[in-house]
């Protein structure tokens, strides 16, 4: 009877012994229909190993049944607690009996480390804020989702609704709203395929390994309008394996039709060498560019890797460590700092140790002062221990803050390419211009000492020649108002040559690029339609992009 009555038996297959084999990995149980439950779930609990194949909706589907036999369990328990707090000792108080027989809710038992808390008085922002907090942190959602332009479109949308609002339910997302949004993406992604013909396209191929180390490959494609997600594979049983992923790229070149293509962007991830040679061999007019913020990220990982910015770091994270792993010491510095951290994190480790630079020097005479206050020398839990006076020795270390100001003036003009590159606007047509300022920055702060200077640009240059640069950044520079007309820029001459490359690869027919030819002429030298007020007053203000394909017929995707 037991087996006909609970719905989860059409997952499993009864086995002798009170064991069940799951349909979905084959895994034979001990223990029943409930540790199968449990397995389905994916939940952390009962020492059941997930499931690693069943299909979401499964899952979601268990998970409302196990809570809800766990608020059954919750609401007979607290009958149960009401009893024994009336038996409780005269001497106990009401509030340690309801402590002490306190049950967990379901998501305390999911995230045990999540324990109730009794906020203190808040206004309408605060308690909004809070309960924000709370749903990122009982989900462990990455906190960068605050940073997604539709984070803020939806906390509007729920305002204009007013008190009482209620959010769509999970199997609302999940059916009716995943319809009706995948819908609209589609009749906008058939507006934007119109484009392509005029502008081309860009396929980004973004690699990441999830949690069951499987290798995948979100692609995605973008044009002046805006960035698509196209598809995910899984690539893990050939990852390696140029050929396959060879014909993994062809398919997804054919999706989107080779003639629409200008570029292709990857990172090293890949056999990067073999893949992009038979791309470039076997498409006439596709460009393929490595990802610039990769790029960026090795550049700044090298210079980590010099000895004396390496030795740098490592006393910087002395000091870090020792005052965040003790907690009244956390306390004392944040004092100090004005609430300030010293701890910064970035995309990678090394950007993370090149911005914590930046917070440990804007902050060197404030923990200065703090390691020599009456508060810090008079505290024994931390004054006297040995790493206490390591830090101590590395803050009044004159040639320590000489490192940290070299390593943050050399890091810096990098890091800020790496915020344009990556800051979701596109920025092609400024790269040429951002990491030839970059390389300026470190010749003229090494003006005066050519063995440092060189050690570092060789560094940028070779990651640069051999990972960043592409044609398509030359061409975009060349044809970018700012720079173009920017009397201060000197390198205008060394990319034209690219240009012309490029002009060459996408339209390869002679007849095609006479009419171009003349364009150029007029386009360099400000005349004709290029030196009316309207155009000169648009450089600085409309995009490159657009700004090209106002004015130009041609390479309005460069």
């Amino acid at each position: 009877m037991v087996r006909e009555k609970d719905v989860c038996w059409e997952y499993a297959e009864k086995l002798d012994g009170n064991k069940v084999r799951c349909k979905f990995c084959q895994r034979v149980l001990n223990g029943g229909i409930s540790r199968l439950k449990h397995h389905l779930s994916r939940l952390p609990s009962k020492g059941v190993n997930p499931c690693s194949k069943v299909r979401d909706d499964v899952t979601d589907r268990v998970r409302t049944i196990i809570a809800s036999k766990e608020e059954v369990k919750e609401t007979s328990s607290g009958k149960k607690q009401k009893l024994v707090e009336v038996k409780s000792p005269g001497n106990v108080s009401a509030s340690k009996a309801l402590m002490s027989f306190d049950t967990p809710t379901p998501i305390q038992k999911v995230f045990p480390n999540v324990s109730p808390m009794v906020p203190p008085p808040l206004n309408n922002q605060e308690n909004a804020e809070r309960n924000i907090a709370l749903f990122f942190f009982e989900n462990k959602l990455d906190f960068s989702i605050a940073r997604s332009s539709s984070y803020q479109l939806m906390i509007d949308a729920i305002a204009k609704c007013g008190p009482g609002f209620i959010g769509p339910s999970a199997e609302t997302l999940k059916t009716t709203w995943l319809e009706r949004i995948k819908s609209e993406m589609s009749l906008q992604s058939k507006d934007i395929e119109k484009e392509w013909t005029t502008t081309g396209c860009t396929i980004i191929a973004d690699t990441w390994t999830d949690n069951k180390s499987r290798a995948l490959i979100n692609f995605l494609v973008s044009s002046p309008s805006r960035t698509f997600f196209h598809k995910s594979v899984d690539a893990s049983a050939y990852f390696k394996n140029t050929k396959c992923l060879a014909d993994l790229f062809d398919s997804v070149i054919q999706d989107f039709g080779p003639e629409n293509v200008v570029q292709i962007i990857m990172d090293s991830s890949f056999n990067y060498t073999g893949v992009a040679n038979h791309i470039l061999q076997n498409y006439a007019t596709i460009f393929v560019s490595p990802c610039a913020s990769q790029c960026l990220n090795l550049i700044l990982e090298e210079f980590s890797k010099v000895d004396w910015v390496n030795r740098c770091i490592l006393q910087a994270q002395t000091i870090s460590k020792f005052i965040y792993n003790n907690a009244s010491m956390l306390d004392l510095m944040k004092k100090f700092t004005g609430g300030q951290e010293l701890i910064r994190t970035g995309i990678t480790k090394s950007v993370s140790n090149f911005l914590s630079l930046q917070s440990l020097l804007k902050q060197r005479s404030r923990l200065k002062h703090m390691f020599n206050s009456p508060e810090y020398c008079t505290n024994s839990s931390y004054a006297n221990k040995t790493q206490s006076i390591s830090c101590i020795s590395i803050v009044e270390d004159n040639d320590f803050w000489r490192a940290v100001e070299e390593s943050v003036a050399i890091s810096e003009p990098f890091l800020k390419v790496l915020r344009e590159v990556s800051g979701g606007k596109p920025s092609v047509g400024f790269i040429y211009e951002l990491m030839t300022r970059a390389k300026e920055s470190i010749r003229t702060y090494y003006i005066m000492d050519e063995n440092k200077c060189k050690t570092f640009l060789d560094i940028v240059d070779r990651k640069w020649r051999d990972q960043l640069h592409s044609p398509l950044h030359a061409a975009a520079a060349f044809l970018n108002p700012g720079i173009q007309y920017n009397p201060e820029i000197k390198f205008l001459t060394s990319i034209k040559e690219d240009f012309f490359k490029v002009l060459e690869k996408l339209l390869p027919m002679p007849e095609m690029r006479r009419d171009i030819t003349s364009q150029i002429f007029t386009f360099t030298k400000a005349t004709g339609m290029f030196g009316c007020s309207l155009a000169m007053e648009a450089r600085d203000v409309v995009s490159p992009g657009k700004y090209t394909a106002q004015n130009f017929s041609v390479c309005a995707h460069v």
